[in-house]
């Protein structure tokens, strides 16, 4: 048990650290949260830095749910619960940064990366449909959304197929994760609904952005 507490702190620690938050400080000096939309992500670095430091924080982001579900591997082998729960740990971190006042981005990019390796083809085929969504609305907030409600309904059909059974952790963490980020994105469901959100690409500031 004392393997799976640490596993799941140091996937806690690792999300913690905000790539937007230091690469907006080492390059402009700036606090990247009091700028553009707020958000301590992929999509506001964009906004703000430009497309590179925006995609090397959206890789970075998504390494670290990666590397998250493996720590739980590693140190925990024997504990069918830790890879989840520290892929979890470390989207939370990303969300409440220790380290920066515990004011972080939206985990997205993060949940990626964790739910792509607890559940590889179920994240792929939800990812597919959400990058379509991007797409087609440019509405970030609606494919990221999409992505976290998808990927579970994907679990429930590949186990009800015979496909593959990815166990109950994985099923329970990724709805957890689906609640997670609907409350984070509540308000960007808000602006959806009465059209107001902002496209990827805009130069609106409005604090709707995700993959963060």
């Amino acid at each position: 048990m004392i393997e799976s507490v640490i596993a799941i702190a140091a996937a806690y620690l690792l999300g913690s650290v905000s790539f937007s938050v230091l690469f907006a400080k080492l390059l402009k000096g700036i606090d990247i949260r009091n700028h553009g939309s707020g958000n301590a992500g992929a999509t506001n670095t964009l906004r703000v830095l430009g497309k590179g430091p925006a995609i090397l924080v959206l890789v970075l982001d998504i390494c670290k749910g990666i590397l998250a579900v493996w720590l739980g591997r590693w140190i925990a082998p024997d504990y069918d619960w830790t890879p989840a729960l520290a892929g979890l740990a470390a989207v939370v971190g990303h969300n409440w940064p220790l380290y920066f006042h515990f004011k972080g981005g939206k985990g997205i990019a993060t949940t990626i990366g964790m739910l792509a390796t607890l559940c590889f083809l179920p994240a792929l085929f939800a990812g597919i449909i959400a990058i379509a969504t991007i797409v087609l609305t440019r509405y970030v907030s609606l494919g990221s959304l999409l992505f976290v409600t998808l990927t579970p309904v994907f679990l429930v059909v590949y186990d009800a197929a015979g496909w593959h059974d990815y166990g109950m952790p994985v099923l329970i963490v990724s709805l957890v994760i689906w609640a997670l980020a609907v409350w984070r994105h509540r308000g960007n469901l808000v602006k959806l609904k009465n059209g107001t959100e902002n496209k990827l690409g805009s130069k609106s500031g409005g604090k709707e952005r995700s993959l963060g």
